[in-house]
């Protein structure tokens, strides 16, 4: 919940309520949406199985916390798990999970814990995985940091418009921590870090669609380089529902990410890539 009242709101008081289902939404649900195709789902699951280091970018109520929930259920129940959240609203279905919640200061301007301050806690914690919320500030190096000491198959969620957009705010992010670390340095971790950018939007139709499944493939001179794995194509035409048409398609590039995927045991079909 969140309250504003005057003289900040001019209106009078403004309350906002984000309500969360107590049953997490189901990869049978995402796909009745139209939110997500099979393959891609398919794809997304060998990815969490295989231990790839996951980003979920997009905009305000793009459904990037309802994404982080299905991609945490692929996890397997033997595995430890730490969440770490400004406010809890991750629903994790297995056993071992621990669940870590940022603190606001009190009134006397003490007593405050932040996300990096729980995310550095959490390293002592021998985690399997660590999943983050979403990374907005300092925050992010100790998160690519961690994704860059073994912690492999951590996800996070960050708010930008497209996958280029995401590694950006990174950058900024990090620059905004006050590490005084070269910008090549930064990419160079963040490259090594990030294997995959799935990109969610909230289309004018209302509808929430992944619209891109980017791969991090590596570090050209200055330049991060990617590769769209999958997109999603609208045609600009509507439906009988009002709805606009459009479809989920494989750019038929199979990633460098499927040896790592294969080296942890987890099975691999070509299909996934043919369009």
């Amino acid at each position: 919940m969140n309250v504003v009242i005057p003289p900040l709101s001019l209106v009078g008081p403004v309350i906002t309520i984000r309500k969360f289902s107590k049953k997490p939404i189901t990869t049978d649900q995402l796909l009745g949406y139209g939110s997500i195709s099979k393959k891609m789902l398919s794809f997304l699951e060998a990815c969490v199985k295989g231990k790839l280091n996951i980003i979920v970018s997009g905009g305000t109520g793009s459904g990037k916390t309802t994404m982080l929930n299905v991609l945490s259920s692929f996890i397997p129940d033997n595995e430890r798990i730490i969440t770490i959240e400004d406010s809890a609203e991750l629903r994790l279905i297995q056993d071992h999970v621990i669940t870590l919640e940022s603190r606001p200061s009190n009134l006397e301007g003490r007593g405050k814990i932040s996300i990096r301050e729980l995310v550095v806690n959490a390293l002592r914690m021998r985690p399997d995985r660590i999943i983050v919320g979403e990374v907005r500030s300092a925050e992010t190096i100790d998160m690519l940091q961690a994704m860059n000491t073994g912690h492999d198959g951590s996800l996070t969620t960050i708010h930008a418009n497209t996958p280029r957009d995401s590694l950006s705010r990174i950058e900024t992010m990090v620059l905004m921590s006050g590490m005084d670390l070269p910008l090549r340095a930064i990419r160079d971790q963040t490259t090594s870090a990030i294997d995959i950018i799935i990109q969610q939007s909230r289309l004018r139709d209302g509808t929430r669609k992944v619209v891109n499944i980017t791969e991090v493939t590596g570090l050209e001179g200055e330049v991060i380089v990617m590769q769209d794995i999958f997109s999603y194509e609208m045609t600009g035409q509507l439906d009988t529902d009002g709805k606009f048409k459009g479809r989920f398609k494989s750019m038929g590039i199979k990633p460098r990410c499927l040896e790592k995927i294969a080296h942890n045991g987890v099975m691999i079909n070509d299909d996934w890539f043919i369009e």
